[in-house]
């Protein structure tokens, strides 16, 4: 892959809010090559083969972790992998110690998923090493909204002019913020849809569109990006129960198909099939879930890779 002489103006990705439009088109457009080599039959590039990145995950994570795990050894880089929960964090050691502990075994970089807002940020300003954040509370996921990007922009030509809905539990969730703030930056119109209850009060001032009628949302929309209920995170009653959310707020193919135009749908994952969207919209032709789970690895390696040229 050709290097490029562009850099982003971070030398972390803590979130979206961090970046500029020419730092999301360098992202992806980096990605861009980066898919070319995952599609040969020899995959991997030694970009990253002097590198050594921590994935060091305080919350329990199987999707993310392996794409970038997957995305760290395409580029080369050695990895090591750490599980809060099998860790000394569980017997009290604090944030700081446990990362500088990694450090001391001489660490580059950091991929840090925390049930905590701003603990990638924090931790930016106590070590050396850079940071990722592979998400935060309910707070930013960067590289998802970066993929789900990538995956707009393959299936359209381009995301300024699209418009895109978000649509499920907006209140809990670290996707929807950092989707609404990339989709932006790159031109596209945001609404967002779901119950009363499960939409914050400050959405508004993010100058995104609410709506709470599922049926405008998909007519206006091109997109429709179907977040999953996270009950994890729900410490009250947010909704009756989940049969009542899924019959006003869930996608089957009746609906999908009285709509009068085609529309695109993405998932975060992992689905629940039944409740956001049945598994004949999953497995339907209108679905790219599973182009975004390619698509990440490809974002993934893309971001690894430019951050990895900012160091020294």
């Amino acid at each position: 892959m050709s290097t490029t002489t562009q850099q982003l103006i971070t030398r972390h990705l803590l979130g979206i809010k961090d970046l500029n439009e020419n730092d999301i088109q360098l992202i992806l457009d980096t990605a861009s090559n980066f898919k070319e080599v995952l599609n040969r039959p020899i995959k991997k590039v030694p970009s990253l083969r002097d590198i050594t990145i921590a994935n060091v995950f305080f919350e329990n994570s199987t999707r993310t972790r392996l794409s970038f795990e997957l995305a760290e050894k395409r580029l080369s880089a050695d990895t090591i992998n750490f599980a809060a929960s099998s860790s000394s964090v569980s017997k009290g050691e604090t944030l700081i110690d446990t990362v500088n502990n990694i450090l001391a075994m001489k660490v580059d970089m950091i991929v840090m998923r925390h049930p905590y807002a701003g603990a990638g940020v924090f931790l930016s300003k106590h070590v050396d090493a850079q940071i990722v954040n592979a998400g935060d509370g309910a707070h930013e996921h960067p590289t998802q909204a970066l993929l789900d990007s990538f995956s707009i922009r393959e299936r359209f030509g381009d995301v300024a002019g699209r418009k895109v809905a978000i649509i499920g539990d907006i209140l809990h969730s670290r996707v929807a913020l950092s989707n609404i703030l990339c989709l932006q930056k790159q031109g596209a119109e945001v609404m967002v849809c779901g119950p009363t209850t499960l939409i914050p009060k400050y959405i508004t001032s993010l100058g995104v569109k609410v709506e709470h009628d599922l049926m405008k949302a998909l007519n206006w929309c091109d997109v429709a990006n179907m977040l999953r209920i996270q009950l994890e995170r729900q410490d009250i009653a947010y909704f009756p129960s989940l049969r009542e959310y899924s019959m006003l707020y869930g996608l089957n193919k009746q609906i999908l198909d009285s709509l009068d135009k085609e529309i695109t749908i993405m998932h975060p994952g992992p689905i629940n099939r039944g409740v956001e969207i049945t598994s004949d919209v999953a497995d339907s032709k209108h679905a790219i879930i599973l182009d975004q789970v390619e698509n990440g690895v490809a974002v993934r390696m893309a971001v690894l890779y430019l951050l990895a040229g900012q160091r020294g």
